[in-house]
């Protein structure tokens, strides 16, 4: 049974970091590209970052590049997203998936997600 769990989340001031961690179980890491999406209270769920599974490369919305890194460990099956000079507006649950560009494996579904809040 393929699951996604992401941790990390929690209360920062502005300008504050964290790190958030995706561990998947059921599967391995390595072949799929992970994503990093999030959704805020009463917002649509938007994209923040895909990277990419065979091959160098990672793409970011325009509103966090320059702030956030996405990277993985395949070892430990876990990707994270670096959040850095975070802003009240990243205030969101943050969720992880396979795949990238929309696509995702038939079956997979959100996970629980972990909450960002940004605040001083």
């Amino acid at each position: 049974q393929v699951q996604l769990v992401e941790s990390g989340g929690g209360l920062v001031q502005p300008g504050g970091s964290l790190t958030l961690a995706c561990t998947g179980s059921g599967f391995s890491m390595n072949i799929y590209p992970m994503s990093w999406y999030r959704q805020a209270q009463g917002k649509s769920r938007e994209w923040v970052a895909s990277d990419r599974a065979v091959s160098a490369g990672t793409d970011y919305a325009d509103s966090v590049r320059g702030r956030f890194g996405i990277s993985r460990d395949n070892s430990k099956n876990t990707a994270y997203l670096q959040l850095n000079d975070l802003k009240p507006e990243d205030t969101a649950v943050y969720y992880c998936r396979r795949g990238r560009d929309g696509r995702f494996p038939p079956g997979d579904t959100w996970g629980q997600g972990t909450q960002v809040t940004v605040s001083p």
